[in-house]
């Protein structure tokens, strides 16, 4: 006689996964997290988080798309809201960005590590991790956005891409400056980062 195995349900397992992860990760940084620890943290048998995540690399990749879905959340708040002055809604992106890096540092250290970003690593090269990376251009997408929204109103008009990937390196300098204690304090980042805004001047009103 064959006795079959129940099927394990856990409402949304992949979910539950996932934050389980943002919890070690937190705790411990990204060499915290494995496939072992999340199912014994998540109550589940070992074998289970490998029917959403093939390897840790993909485990890895899923958190980070979720963080840049988190933040580029925030940004399309931001840049969507037409109450707001244009110039208001840019320093606002600017302000919420540096909030998101310096409130959840283990998270933005794997947004941005290498480990995801190495296009010439043939072990990158995997579903889950080319995903990741639509997501994180897509919210890139939202400084782009706004500034070409913004173009018409600059004193010298230059390229939107070009705008805001200077902004953005900008940014991710002073939170990665910011976070390692190194010349910038976190209370002064409001200040500096009003001055990286000042070199995209406008016409006056």
């Amino acid at each position: 006689m064959t006795v079959s195995t129940p099927v394990y349900h856990h409402g949304n397992l992949r979910q539950s996964l996932l934050a389980s992860s943002l919890q070690l990760l937190r705790e411990g940084g990204v060499e915290a997290l494995s496939l072992r620890k999340l199912a014994e943290l998540s109550g589940v048998s070992r074998a289970a988080p490998y029917h959403h995540f093939a390897d840790k690399q993909a485990l890895l990749a899923a958190v980070a798309e979720q963080g840049f879905a988190e933040l580029s959340d925030l940004l399309h708040g931001v840049v969507g809201n037409e109450q707001v002055a244009l110039d208001e809604r840019l320093h606002q992106a600017v302000l919420g960005y540096l909030d998101f890096a310096l409130e959840q540092p283990a998270l933005y250290e794997l947004m941005f590590g290498q480990a995801l970003w190495q296009a010439d690593a043939a072990s990158n090269q995997t579903p889950s991790t080319l995903q990741f990376q639509r997501t994180a251009k897509d919210c890139f997408r939202q400084y782009v956005h706004l500034f070409e929204r913004l173009q018409g109103q600059c004193v010298s008009p230059q390229s939107p891409l070009r705008s805001a990937q200077l902004l953005w390196a900008t940014l991710h300098g002073l939170a990665q400056l910011s976070r390692n204690g190194l010349f910038v304090k976190r209370e002064d980042l409001a200040d500096i980062a009003a001055h990286a805004l000042a070199q995209f001047p406008r016409r006056p009103a």
